[in-house]
This record gives C-alpha cells, structure tokens and sequence, in this order.
C-alpha cells in the first residue's frame, strides 16, 4: 500500500499542534522542541517527495482521492505536480526554520506554537488541494492563525495590522466563493473539482470566463499583493514577529500567483488571454512602485516589505507570457522565471527577514539611520546580509538574478515595451539595497553599539539552508527548471487550447 504522503506532510502539525496544547504553559523548552519536532517531519517528507517525483511528465503525482461529502459531490482529493511540489518543499522548510527561529519567544509560549503548527496545515493543504471545497477549506484555515500570530506576538500596532490582514484576505476570500459557486451551478452534474472543471474549461462562455477570471484574481492578487492591493502587507509585516514575517513573504505571497497558476489558466483559457496584457502592466507598476517606495524607507523591515511588492511584479510579468511557438512547441520562459522567482524570493527574504529579526532583537531598534559600521563589530552577520543583499538585487550566480532573467527573456519575447520599463526595477533595486548595506555596515563605526554580538549558532543554523539553496541553484539551476517544465508546458497548452 503506498503511504499518503501528501495527508502526513498536511496534518502530522495537527498533531503537533494537539500535543502542544495537552503539555503545561511552564513547558517551555518541551513545547519548542515539540513543535520543531513535528514541523521537522513534513520537512523530511518533503525530501522523500523531491526523490520519488518523476519530472518528465505533467501527470499529478501522490494522488489521494476518496469521496468525502457525497450529497454535495465533493472529494478529498490531493495531488502535486510541478508548480506544487517546490511550494510544498519551500513551505516545510521555511515553516521549521521558522519554528526554530521562535525560540526567543517568551509569552504565551504554547499558543504561539500552536497556532504556528495550525498555520503549517493550512499552507501545506492549499498547495495540494485539488476539490474546490478543500482548497477554500485550508485557505480560510491558514486566516485564523496568522489573525492571532500578528495580533498576540506584534509589535505596536498588532491589533490594527491584524484586522487590517484579516479583512482584506476575507474580502477575496468572498469573491473566490462566488467564483467557485458560479463554476459549480454552471456544470452538469455538479462538481467542485478542480481537474474535472480545467477539462471542461473551453465549454464555459466567454461572459462567465471573464466573470469567474475577475473574481478569482481579486483574491489572489490581494494575497500576491498586486498594486493596488497591496497596502495590508507593510503593516502586517513590520507588526509581525520575525518568524511570521518569513512564512508571510516566503509562503503566503505564493498562494496568490499559485492559485492564478493552479486555477485561473488552465481552467479559464479565454479569460487568462484576455487578461494577459493587464498581468504584464500589473507586474511592471510593481516592480518600479515597489522598488521606488523601497528606496524611501528607514525601517529596515519595511524597506523589505515593499521589496516583495517589487519582487512578486516579476512573477506577474513572467506569467504573462505563455504562447505556442511557430515549431508547435510551449513557449514557458517566463512562466519559468514566475516560478524560479516564487522559489526564489522564498529563500531571499524569508532570510532577510530573518536577519533583520537577529538584529532588531539585540539593537530594539530597526531604523536604518541608527547604525553604521556594523560589519567590523559583527563580521559573520554582515557578511550574511550583504550576501542576501546582493541575491535580491540579482547578482548573477546567485537564484535572484536566473529568476529575473528568465522573467525579462520571456517578457521580451511578448511585450518588449512592458518588459523594457520593468528592467528599471534592477537598477532601482540595486540602488536602495546598496545604500542599505552602506549605510548599516560601512563607514564609520557608531560607538553605541559597542555591546553588540555577532549572529548566534541557533540563528546561523535558521539562515544556512536558505543560503545555500540560494547559492546552489544560483549556479546550477536545472533540477528546478526541469522539475517545473513540464507542468509548465502542460498549463500553456491548455491555455492555448
């Protein structure tokens, strides 16, 4: 009997979460080597799922699919195929890296870690969900978690934050309902599935594509952000705890662009060309507005919080483009630097946030104008933010740049005007990342923070994975673009259809 990978890598930090909340408030260092415990074994689960998956064929793989709500038609039916098995990776890396990173916390210990493990199901759930009625079930899941994450565990203005997230995540949350109730009413007989609804996608009129498409993007661009959606994402991350602001930026963000990819393209073939120019537009504003509001900040936090505004307009340019070559053959160079830039900005600012956190913790303080000089007070942490520093900013050899580049390539080969304004995001992005790695770390040395420790082994431990991958596929980026190629050149032919 083959094991239900994709249930243990879903609900083993259920159990987790369980545990956790039948051990004493006083079991402190038990509850964090606990919840590390269970948030280390959808990890490991993760490696045995890379190992097993067969990359040259789009066909869904570690499929489950049992009848679940049999008077409504709806299954419990789980799969991954190419876009879901690096998402599904990321997300139980970066979930226990960030349970790890948690250990400073010292309030309300046992439902931090409860409500962190809680979060890990509904993020793993949406990235393998293939019913429409368990898809929306772990996306609402993952909402409550996150709403006390913040508004517990933030900073000053947690409360505000919080509410801010939750009802700007709602407000799609609704239009997606719609949207699945007009594809469920509009089949016969009824069904919420989402393989079932991609195969009878070229039968849905025009009117109801463009509607459901309408409806489907305003809830996955709120979670991307796209501009203008975006303003619930500076304050959710520079009010989040640290650990929370990495799942933020290097999981949920991709839940949008996923769900557009998972959903919306195959599903939707005369809506997703219709739109596509609007994605390419969307993408480069920003990419610049991003970049532009990153330039003026002084918070250090914030300064990477509009990053990933900038950051995710690569992967709306790049899924723009899709088309079948003159040869017959799927044009996915940009869907790939969608995808490789998913990944990447995953690892690059779930770092950065990381490393922003070490420091906030020792300093109290995040403003940019406070410090200066830094790297020959704390050698190894400096040496790791420049490093990061340089992989958002696309420094070739490392993952930023063969994202971006993926991306501007596939950009040009559709709409070179777009794609020639969005270039302008490097330089801009080089330009405020620069100025803060000069500004915090060169010059004179401020003698205030003459007390001042490097970076700890805990914290290296958080960082090391994400350098590395970063590094690894930098320079050797074929495993991921294999792994994703496929499915890629499956979802441009049925959106070509």
């Amino acid at each position: 009997m083959d094991i239900p990978l994709l249930t243990l890598m879903i609900f083993t930090p259920l159990v987790g979460m369980i545990v956790v909340m039948m051990l004493k408030q006083s079991q402190v260092q038990l509850i964090r080597y606990t919840s590390a415990f269970f948030a280390s074994l959808p990890l490991l689960l993760s490696f045995l799922m890379l190992a097993q998956y067969d990359w040259t064929t789009s066909q869904l793989q570690f499929v489950e699919n049992h009848l679940w709500i049999p008077s409504l038609n709806v299954y419990y039916h789980l799969g991954a195929d190419g876009i879901s098995v690096p998402m599904l990776f990321l997300t139980a890396l970066l979930s226990f890296i960030s349970i790890v990173a948690s250990f400073n916390i010292k309030d309300r210990v046992k439902e931090y870690f409860a409500f962190f493990l809680l979060l890990e199901v509904g993020m793993m759930g949406v990235f393998a969900a293939l019913d429409f009625f368990l898809f929306y079930v772990f996306w609402e899941i993952m909402l409550v978690p996150m709403y006390f994450l913040i508004g517990i565990w933030g900073g000053p203005r947690k409360i505000y934050a919080a509410i801010k997230f939750f009802l700007y995540t709602l407000f799609g949350s609704i239009f997606m309902l719609v949207g699945i109730l007009l594809l469920y009413f509009n089949t016969d007989p009824h069904t919420l599935s989402i393989m079932e609804l991609i195969k009878l996608g070229p039968t849905f009129g025009k009117d109801l594509q463009l509607l459901v498409w309408i409806f489907f993007f305003i809830a996955f661009a709120i979670k991307v952000p796209v501009f203008p959606f975006h303003t619930w994402l500076p304050d959710a991350h520079v009010e989040a705890p640290t650990a929370v602001s990495v799942i933020l930026a290097g999981v949920l963000l991709k839940m949008g662009t996923y769900g557009i990819l998972r959903i919306s393209y195959p599903m939707l073939p005369f809506g997703t060309n219709y739109f596509s120019l609007m994605l390419a537009i969307l993408g480069t504003i920003g990419i610049i507005y991003g970049a532009l509001v990153s330039m003026a900040q002084k918070d250090l936090k914030k300064l990477v919080a509009y990053s990933s505004v900038s950051h995710m307009g690569y992967t709306l340019l790049g899924m723009s483009v899709f088309f079948i070559a003159s040869d017959g053959t799927p044009f996915i160079t940009g869907l790939s630097g969608c995808m490789f830039q998913m990944f990447s900005h995953g690892l690059i600012t779930g770092a950065l946030f990381l490393l922003v956190g070490v420091l906030y913790d020792r300093a109290h303080t995040r403003e940019i104008a406070a410090f200066g000089g830094l790297w020959a007070k704390v050698p190894v942490y400096g040496s790791l933010m420049v490093f990061f520093s340089m992989a958002s900013l696309g420094l070739p050899g490392l993952s930023g740049f063969v994202s971006e580049f993926l991306v501007f390539v596939g950009g040009f080969a559709k709409y070179p005007v777009v794609t020639g304004i969005a270039v302008l995001g490097v330089v801009l992005t080089a330009g405020y990342m620069l100025r803060m790695v000069q500004r915090v770390f060169l010059g004179p040395f401020n003698t205030k923070w003459e007390g001042l420790k490097d970076i700890s082994a805990r914290e290296i431990f958080c960082v090391a994975p994400l350098l590395l991958l970063t590094l690894a596929i930098g320079i050797y980026p074929k495993p991921l673009t294999n792994l994703i190629a496929a499915t890629l050149e499956n979802i441009v032919t049925l959106v070509g259809r």
